[in-house]
């Protein structure tokens, strides 16, 4: 018995948002609602980008992968939080919290990498404009989405063999909706300092690395445009302005979580659901809003 780790753990409770009834229903109704718009909004852009011809550029190729992205994240843990409202006893197995895990940090990891595609991608086109064409082609753009796709696998990959092969003998509650690395860590019955410095370490190197390439990027942006003529500037500084939006609403959290967690247990659900939730909602609407072309193409419908 003592070398089968799953023998006494084959499934995790889930404590969810919060105990009342009342609550749930409401937050049932709430998170069904977002969930259904972030879903219609980030189909309609991959559609709309797909059917209409003046969006067939390197920098919406680049925002589709984005809302595909945010489409399959949020559908890692909403789902099951929102039938979870339903439910009194809330279990997940040991193989869907496993996937969970892979599944969040590989869509998450590999947004992270994507933002910065979308900062060179800002960069080219601003600051070396005539060498964009011959830059951005469309070889260069699929390498970029690639390279974005892969780096959140092998981020997500590295992690799992390692969680997977620990004692897992109890307890086995989760203060959460959904499974992370950090939650998962805490129940295994065994000293695990110096693994939830590795595992911190894994996602906190990502996102740091990946924002400072952001800041970089957008720096030489921004001076950039300070020197263009006035309506270049304007126009580049509104597409920027909503790439940086976006940016913070994404690593914002993701810093909280991983590189300064707070282990305050109402903050630390605020964070998760505003990361896992409400960043793959705001995408669509902010760029949409904030996007002269993306109104004008529909428009065009």
């Amino acid at each position: 018995m003592e070398e089968v780790n799953q023998s006494v753990v084959s499934e995790f409770i889930l404590l969810g948002l919060c105990d009342s009834w009342d609550l749930q229903a409401f937050l049932l109704v709430v998170f069904s609602s977002l969930y259904l718009i972030t879903i219609l909004g980030n189909v309609f852009i991959v559609l709309l980008i797909i059917a209409d011809l003046h969006l067939h550029s390197p920098m919406y190729f680049l925002l589709a992968n984005l809302s595909f992205s945010d489409l399959c994240f949020s559908s890692v843990t909403t789902p099951k939080l929102i039938t979870d409202f339903l439910k009194e006893n809330k279990t997940i197995s040991f193989r869907g919290c496993m996937c969970q895990m892979f599944f969040g940090h590989f869509f998450g990891g590999g947004e992270m990498v994507l933002l910065v595609m979308m900062a060179y991608d800002r960069y080219v086109a601003i600051c070396k404009p005539l060498h964009y064409s011959s830059i951005m082609n469309t070889k260069m753009c699929i390498r970029l989405v690639m390279t974005s796709w892969i780096i959140g696998f092998v981020h997500s990959i590295s992690q799992l063999p390692i969680i997977t092969q620990l004692p897992f003998c109890g307890p086995r509650k989760l203060d959460s909706f959904f499974c992370d690395i950090p939650l998962v860590i805490k129940l295994v019955c065994m000293d695990t300092y110096i693994l939830e410095v590795l595992t911190n370490a894994n996602s906190g190197v990502l996102a740091t690395v990946c924002f400072i390439l952001l800041l970089i990027s957008y720096s030489y942006i921004l001076l950039t445009v300070c020197h263009q003529s006035k309506g270049g500037a304007s126009k580049a500084l509104s597409t920027c302005t909503a790439h940086i939006t976006v940016v913070m609403l994404f690593f914002g959290p993701c810093i909280f979580i991983y590189l300064c967690p707070l282990s305050i247990t109402w903050v630390d659900k605020f964070l998760a659901v505003f990361y896992a939730i409400i960043t793959p909602l705001l995408n669509p609407v902010i760029y949409t809003l904030r996007n002269k072309e993306i109104r004008n193409a529909i428009k065009r419908l």
